[in-house]
């Protein structure tokens, strides 16, 4: 039995009852209107449309799925970045409806499961943006799913949230040692320190019978007093001004080592994330225990960065069983942004 509609002012209006139950009641398309009557949205109209559910006219003439389309596009903005969105998602069984009501957030599923912000390959995430998008999706107890539209329109899922990183490991007691600089890493020449800091929380590489360490876990021991830091000239430098000459040779230090202290503080053991693309590597618990879970890139507030490189990024990420988190820094203020592989 065909379904007729009416495109009346950019909405497609359905008059007959049974036909109201059969898409509102059933599918949950549309919102029903005074009278009886159905009332769907463009998108709405042309997934049916292009699925041959329903004919539509407006002012008595029938109108196709190039006319309706058109129509559409000039009222929707990125109408087909939503559109394939809508019916991928439709097609997939999720009961999803146009959402009007907030910024960058264009869909919401029916039963207020989770929201759906849609972006082309060529778009520019925003981490402000970002962060906000998700506090207010969780602020309703709901998830956010980001859709990407590449050139060939094929569509690649994330979810995207806030994540409360802790891990269970614990900070011992350490003897002093020290430590001499050369060039942009610390390395320890006491065996049994260096044993010790090693084995119990992970920290640096075997050095001959020492530890070769980062610049990143030195500064953090040289202000936890574990460890002084002199010259090869045996100038014992101060965090002052070890910190100047660091920060020729590593201009992001001082972001870098606010993110390492706080995962420290957060039970974490800390690695660097090089190999993977990324600043640190972080395990819950001990590596012989487990794998590093995250992989956390550092960024300051007002990064931006292409949807394509956040691809490469959750991409790799998932490639070696690990999670991607951007810690946005803000004042020292620091919130840790997951995106994770989403297979709808």
């Amino acid at each position: 039995m065909q379904i007729f509609g009416e495109l009346i002012d950019n909405r497609i209006i359905i008059k007959k009852p049974k036909d109201v139950g059969r898409f509102y009641n059933k599918s949950h398309f549309g919102n029903p209107i005074s009278g009886n009557k159905l009332e769907l949205d463009l998108i709405e109209g042309i997934f049916l449309l292009e699925g041959g559910k329903i004919k539509i006219f407006q002012n008595k003439e029938e109108l196709d799925f190039e006319k309706l389309t058109k129509i559409a596009a000039q009222v929707i903005l990125e109408f087909e970045i939503k559109y394939q969105v809508f019916k991928d998602l439709r097609n997939r069984g999720h009961a999803i409806k146009l959402y009007e009501k907030e910024k960058n957030i264009n869909f919401f599923n029916y039963n207020q499961k989770f929201y759906v912000s849609t972006f082309s390959e060529r778009d520019l995430l925003n981490i402000d943006e970002a962060r906000a998008l998700i506090k207010r999706v969780e602020k309703k107890n709901k998830e956010l799913w980001v859709g990407i539209l590449d050139e060939e329109g094929d569509i690649t899922y994330y979810k995207v949230s806030m994540l409360n990183i802790k891990g269970k490991n614990r900070e011992h007691v350490f003897q002093k040692s020290k430590g001499v600089l050369l060039n942009d890493r610390v390395v320890l020449f006491d065996k049994k320190a260096s044993k010790k800091l090693h084995e119990k929380e992970f920290y640096g590489k075997p050095f001959g019978e020492g530890l070769q360490l980062s610049i990143a876990e030195a500064m953090y021991l040289q202000e936890k007093c574990i460890i002084d830091i002199q010259t090869t000239n045996d100038k014992k430098l101060s965090k002052e001004k070890l910190l100047k000459i660091v920060n020729k040779l590593q201009p992001d230090i001082v972001l870098r080592l606010g993110v390492f202290k706080d995962l420290k503080k957060r039970g974490l053991l800390v690695k660097t994330g090089f190999k993977f693309g990324a600043h640190f590597r972080a395990y819950t618990t001990k590596p012989i225990d487990t794998h590093a879970e995250y992989l956390v890139h550092v960024v300051n507030k007002g990064f931006s960065s292409t949807w394509a490189e956040i691809s490469r990024a959750v991409r790799l990420a998932h490639s070696v069983n690990k999670d991607i988190v951007f810690a946005r820094v803000d004042n020292g203020k620091i919130d840790y942004i997951k995106f994770g592989r989403l297979r709808p």
